[in-house]
């Protein structure tokens, strides 16, 4: 029997070593072909266009003829831009400090701003108060407020926002925040207001990891807040990073095992980014020039992500939405779901929140002065966004729900007026043929090979001026994004 038990461990561990070496093939194929690019570098597939990317713009011609949906209802986000000190791996703009421990008069002044901002936006577009789809409060650290500051966030959110018919209430929450001196009575003010889904900031489950990444907390509080959360009934995500530098193959499986045992309801993974994909270059880039060494290749980073696919896979976690694992289909982020799968219009509030809406975006301002300044003057703090033409709208359409799920072609012609067959005809065949897309039927969507470089698969639909990497970046093969079909 244990000889048996004992060839079925070494199969296992055969046919997990050759689907992970074949996803490093992968990875130097699709470099030759032109998909990835010839440094192996990567850059998410976030939004469409990137946020880093969208020229400067105003209120008036960005909301000057919106027209809200017919129900009213969005899915509504709020940021709080502060934190206890900074992560090296962040790309944000944000404050640091112990705010949690007292009332500040700097966190006091931005809950006031942001009630302001909320006020100005309902009556900029003409409804009485916002109708919440789904709600999702981020940072930052939201739960870094003292617990009276807390109260006080989420009394002005509901005298704004009508949450009576959201299907669920997203926090993204920090360890250290939930297992000290106030954390408790965190917890029960968020379940109290309704809060039902948490993600919690774990990233690594190895000490020296988390102290290179400057995280404030350590495995164990970080143990301890997944059991508090349980405690109140959450349901539980949980975010890990890979590609790390001091992070091993190795290493990385093992904490992927060990987080897969753990009584949580969703795992997440993000890829390391060294260039910002948001309003603020992260440290982690002077880490990387000064110590190159310490990075793990590129081939590494893949490596890890497959094995933690294979890890998650054996302990029953499934891809859900994209790089977000979860044993039950009902477990999910609904306000992932309905933005960048749906396409339903967004809001956002707080410093560099946007508002993805079904026809346009808007981005606010990155420096906390400009924020305050704009509110002071009565208008929103948004500087940066588009409306979309025909072009850019078709593409906006395929690039989020694919990266994220799929496309539903008949929501896709409704928000585009054009068939998706009609679309892209020239880019799908290419990718077709190389095994990266699937029809599937009322659907388009990734395969499995695909859906493990998504993001890359995702660029071949931007216009060329919105492409992460120079031209000469890429190889010249038929999947160089410079290349494909103009749309």
């Amino acid at each position: 029997m244990s000889e048996m038990r004992a060839t079925k461990e070494t199969s296992s561990g055969q046919t997990h070593r050759e689907s992970v070496e074949s996803r490093v093939r992968d990875f130097n194929t699709l470099r030759e072909l032109g998909l990835i690019a010839k440094s192996g570098d990567f850059f998410p597939s976030v939004h469409y266009p990137p946020i880093t990317m969208y020229p400067e713009a105003e209120e008036e011609e960005l909301l000057g003829d919106f027209v809200p949906p017919a129900d009213g209802v969005f899915d509504v986000y709020l940021h709080l831009p502060f934190c206890e000190q900074r992560c090296l791996f962040c790309h944000y703009p944000v404050k640091f400090g112990k705010f949690g421990d007292s009332v500040r008069d700097e966190t006091e002044t931005y809950l006031d701003a942001l009630a302001i901002e909320m006020d100005l936006f309902r009556k900029r577009i003409g409804i009485p108060m916002f109708k919440a789809r789904s709600i999702l409060v981020g940072g930052g650290t939201p739960t870094l407020l003292a617990p009276v500051q807390l109260e006080r966030m989420f009394r002005d959110f509901k005298e704004r926002v009508d949450c009576s018919a959201a299907t669920q209430f997203n926090f993204d929450v920090d360890p250290g925040t939930l297992t000290d001196e106030n954390g408790e009575e965190r917890l029960r003010i968020m379940r109290d207001h309704g809060v039902d889904r948490v993600t919690i900031g774990i990233q690594s489950l190895d000490d020296d990891i988390l102290r290179k990444m400057h995280r404030p907390h350590d495995v164990k509080t970080a143990l301890a807040s997944i059991e508090a959360c349980r405690k109140y009934g959450f349901q539980i995500n949980i975010e890990f990073i890979f590609g790390y530098p001091g992070q091993t193959v190795e290493s990385w499986a093992r904490m992927i095992e060990e987080a897969a045992q753990l009584d949580v309801d969703e795992i997440q993974l993000y890829r390391l980014k060294i260039e910002a994909y948001g309003d603020a270059q992260g440290p982690i880039r002077k880490v990387a020039a000064l110590r190159p060494e310490e990075l793990p290749p590129f081939e590494e980073a893949i490596r890890m992500k497959q094995s933690a696919i294979e890890i998650l896979g054996q302990y029953g976690f499934k891809e859900n939405l994209r790089r977000v694992f979860s044993k039950k289909p009902e477990h999910y982020s609904h306000y992932a779901h309905n933005q960048c799968c749906q396409l339903y219009d967004q809001v956002g509030f707080g410093l560099t929140a946007f508002s993805s809406l079904h026809d346009r975006f808007l981005l606010n301002t990155q420096t906390f002065e400009d924020y305050y300044r704009r509110i002071g003057e009565g208008r929103l703090p948004v500087n940066r966004g588009i409306k979309r033409n025909a072009e850019e709208q078709r593409r906006w359409a395929v690039v989020l729900p694919l990266k994220n799920r799929d496309v539903d072609k008949a929501q896709y012609e409704a928000l585009t007026g054009v068939p998706f067959e009609q679309s892209f005809p020239e880019l799908w065949s290419k990718l077709l043929a190389h095994g990266l897309v699937e029809d599937k039927g009322g659907f388009a969507g990734l395969t499995q090979r695909g859906a493990f470089f998504a993001d890359e698969i995702c660029h071949q639909f931007h216009a060329e001026q919105f492409i992460p990497f120079e031209r000469d970046e890429y190889a010249s093969g038929p999947l160089n994004p410079y290349r494909v079909e103009a749309g």
